[in-house]
């Protein structure tokens, strides 16, 4: 631990040299917030890069070791930046782009990049070299991004929705499309082209008949699945750098498996990797893979598959903190997973409070959460569930919205909240609600729908009234919203209205705490406003905060007051809550 008595760490690998693998570049702690550095093998020591009041994450490093990060504002918008390893001034990346959202960031061995970047009118790419003259190589819908360039720089992949008629789109650098991947049968994924190949060769993941199944597209020959390489829960990919072999990463059950497939003799190879979860993982040139793991008790740290020291390999000591333990409980679909936490040196009941996981499309996993280690250590059991549409789960538990969007998660929260009183884990007259973005919708969604179920609640930069957050989002989630919906708020009114917690603000009767962020483009303070003025309308007790940030801050300083501030909250809406019959 730092002497602030919290680290910062953000879960995101470094990047590493392809011509050099000991120079890297990582996101870490610089006195409390997330910054760029530049590290080593040969020394071991590292240097920082980037210096900014609110903090840096995106980064990246080219073949020269050239070190790129995105200077973005409080609102995602600027450009991409770079410095020479050993140091030096920062210069533009592509002098003269405009700046925009970072879309994607692609580059070739021979120096070649494709910048993504997202402005009103959709998606730009710039294709040139670092430092050089680029051009505009096209444009594309708003909902899409950069997913990579080919090794000779003749082909550039663009993603739109998973599910959509534009998938994948591959286009050559003037801007004209050669293929059109539609995810219409089963979404796709665009997961980069294949390393040294002569032709293009795009390896692609496929849902399709309950199973996601990997394969590649060729541009005389299509989409090719490998009939002996498929998973039943959500996997990703990636090529070796030598293009012969394929990690991939699959996220089941709250936990991660790595594998190695091999193309050539059809194989699907188990990789050593501890219990819990893998965050990312790469391979690397000399055939080692670096991923970024953890598990309940331990932060997220880079490990090697060798025992290469890497950057953030060390993490930080943490004392053992609470009991932790699987649960299912029936439902309508199959049994709900819960991740739960108990105190280690109390008996139950506890107080009981539900971490709420965001997304839509994410799960909680077994890995280290600030909160629960702080609610935990503070007497509260905790209970993070992967309710319907959560991943991890396969695709027909992430797509079931039988009850309607946002009351079936809710649903389940119910559900489960009934097993763990039954089980006497938790006390009736002492259950919360915590959540952020996603999680924090679920939050108000269910004390409103569900009023005298709940003892307190706490949304952080939630989604609060639907429409509005539509109106006011970026292009990329209102995509995200209409395909979740079925259509727009003025094509499907009555959908949003039912799905938002607006509609039923007036039904809260728990102590209510949002946090809410004035730059925030995901959960626009817009439609905050819009549920405060229902909550003060109908006279319901409540406390609002407004963070002079963005949806994903990198300053580790908000996080913890933050943090401080909904501890607070919940142990006196919980701990001071007199015994009531568990029977509910």
């Amino acid at each position: 631990m730092t002497g602030r008595g919290y680290g910062v760490y953000r879960p995101v690998l470094p990047a590493v040299c392809p011509t050099d693998p000991g120079r890297m570049a990582y996101a870490g702690d610089a006195d409390g917030r997330c910054e760029i550095f530049a590290w080593d093998n040969a020394t071991a020591v590292p240097r920082q890069v980037t210096d900014r009041p609110h903090g840096t994450l995106l980064h990246a490093i080219d073949a020269d070791a050239a070190i790129w990060w995105f200077d973005e504002d409080r609102r995602g918008h600027g450009h991409w930046r770079v410095q020479d390893f050993t140091g030096g001034p920062h210069t533009l990346a592509l002098p003269g782009a405009a700046p925009g959202r970072p879309r994607g960031l692609a580059m070739t061995d021979t120096g070649l990049v494709a910048a993504g970047l997202g402005d009103p009118d959709g998606l730009r790419v710039h294709l040139g070299r670092r430092g050089g003259p680029h051009t505009l190589a096209l444009r594309a819908g708003p909902d899409t991004r950069l997913s990579d360039l080919a090794p000779h720089g003749d082909l550039l992949a663009v993603s739109g929705p998973a599910h959509a008629p534009h998938a994948v789109t591959l286009a050559t650098p003037d801007g004209t499309t050669l293929a059109t991947l539609p995810g219409t049968e089963g979404r796709l994924w665009a997961l980069g082209f294949r390393p040294n190949a002569a032709e293009p060769r795009l390896l692609v993941m496929c849902e399709r008949d309950g199973r996601y199944r990997l394969g590649t597209w060729r541009p005389r020959r299509g989409i090719e699945l490998y009939p002996w390489c498929a998973f039943d829960t959500e996997t990703t990919a990636r090529w070796y750098p030598d293009g012969d072999r394929i990690l991939l990463r699959q996220d089941r059950h709250g936990r991660s498996r790595l594998f190695t497939a091999d193309p050539a003799r059809h194989t699907v190879t188990a990789l050593p990797v501890p219990a819990g979860s893998v965050l990312d993982a790469a391979p690397r040139a000399d055939g080692d893979v670096h991923y970024l793991w953890t598990d309940a008790v331990t932060p997220p740290r880079v490990r090697s598959l060798s025992g290469t020291r890497l950057p953030g390999a060390d993490g930080w000591p943490l004392p053992p903190f609470g009991r932790h333990r699987d649960l299912w409980t029936p439902g309508p679909d199959g049994p709900v997973h819960t991740l739960l936490t108990l105190p280690a040196d109390r008996t139950p009941p506890h107080p009981l409070v539900f971490l709420v996981h965001g997304g839509p499309a994410d799960h909680d996993r077994d890995a280290y959460h600030p909160m629960v280690h702080s609610l935990a250590g503070s007497g509260f059991a905790v209970a993070r569930v992967n309710y319907r549409g959560s991943t991890g789960y396969g695709p027909a538990w992430r797509a079931a919205h039988s009850d309607g969007v946002g009351h079936t998660q809710v649903a389940d929260l119910v559900r489960v909240r009934a097993d763990l009183l039954r089980r006497g884990v938790g006390r009736a007259g002492a259950v919360g609600l915590c959540g952020t973005s996603w999680g924090g919708y679920l939050v108000l969604l269910a004390l409103g729908t569900h009023p005298a179920l709940w003892d307190a609640g706490v949304a952080v930069k939630p989604v609060a009234d639907c429409a509005t957050a539509f109106r006011h989002a970026t292009p990329a989630l209102r995509a995200v919203d209409t395909a979740l919906f079925g259509g727009t708020p003025d094509q499907v009114p009555e959908r949003y209205a039912r799905a938002s917690p607006t509609t039923y603000a007036r039904e809260v009767r728990a102590p209510l705490l949002v946090v809410a962020a004035r730059n925030d483009v995901k959960c626009p303070p817009e439609q905050i406003e819009v549920y405060l003025a229902a909550l003060r309308a109908g006279a319901i007790r409540h406390e609002a905060v407004w963070l002079d940030s963005g949806h994903d801050g990198y300053d580790g300083a908000e996080h913890v007051a933050v943090m401080e501030r909904s501890l607070r909250f919940l142990d006196r809406g919980l701990t001071a809550a007199p015994d009531v019959p568990a029977a509910q």
